[in-house]
């Protein structure tokens, strides 16, 4: 079974930066597309940013500009740096994982990130 383990969350500022991080199981990870979703209270659950096996990423619109997403196969983990953080960036965010074979993907348990002064 594929786990994946984030960490970086917390309590930051507005205007301010974080950096999350996915560490995944097993040996197959360069073959995965990877993805940071977020759900904020009350929302449906909305892509922030994705990176493709290759290394391609693409953004939200309210994320572009902002966070960056990127990957180390060596490590076997994606990260998203978020800078200029804005208090509607409040949300559990999630990594995802999904395979070549399409037929399912992988969750991680979820990050809270709080932008507040």
């Amino acid at each position: 079974q594929v786990q994946l383990a984030e960490s970086g969350g917390g309590l930051v500022q507005p205007g301010g930066s974080l950096r999350l991080s996915c560490a995944v199981s097993g040996s197959f990870f360069r073959f995965y597309a990877m993805a940071w979703y977020r759900q904020a209270p009350e929302k449906q659950r909305e892509l922030v940013a994705a990176i493709s096996s290759g290394g391609s990423a693409n953004y939200a619109d309210s994320t572009k500009g902002r966070f960056t997403i990127s990957r180390d196969n060596a490590k076997n983990t994606v990260y998203l740096q978020m800078n200029s953080l804005k208090p509607e960036d409040t949300a559990v965010y999630y990594c995802n994982a999904k395979p070549p074979h399409g037929l399912y993907d992988y969750w991680g348990q979820g990050s809270q990130v709080t932008v507040s002064s």
